[in-house]
């Protein structure tokens, strides 16, 4: 009797694409489910408007730079807003939903490995699905 030997793809296809942002600008709702990697100082990432076709796009960004290095600055469309927590050992982030607010990695305190995941859930709300780190709202 021989032995089977079962082979899958199952790795291949459990890996999410991986994007380097290196310059401001907008990500698309084509390029949900994939993760944006952050190397560079000071850069504004906006986030496509939540409409009905997009609902369930989820969008995850990562401080790849080096500790104390980066700011990150994820920008709603102007009528959507941020909902959610991040917590971490040291401090705990509460994004209230108001609209037109900025989520940021802050300078200071980032480290390698900084990330967040935010899907849209309904119209005008991008919840904090995971996360690591110190963020804040604009103020």
């Amino acid at each position: 009797m021989s032995d089977l030997k079962y082979t899958s793809n199952d790795v291949l296809r459990a890996r999410s694409k991986q994007n380097t942002i290196t310059v401001s600008g907008s990500v698309d709702s084509n390029g949900a489910g994939e993760e944006y990697n952050v190397a560079t100082d000071a850069l504004v990432v906006t986030l496509p408007k939540i409409e009905a076709h997009n609902i369930g796009a989820e969008y995850t960004f990562r401080n790849t730079g080096a500790d104390a290095n980066n700011i990150i600055t994820l920008a709603p469309n102007a009528e959507d807003g941020f909902n959610g927590t991040i917590a971490v050992s040291s401090a705990t982030f509460t994004a209230s939903g108001t609209v037109d607010k900025d989520l940021i990695n802050t300078k200071s305190t980032a480290k390698t490995g900084d990330f967040v995941t935010v899907k849209a859930v309904a119209l005008t709300k991008w919840f904090i699905t995971g996360g690591s780190g110190i963020w804040a709202s604009q103020s």
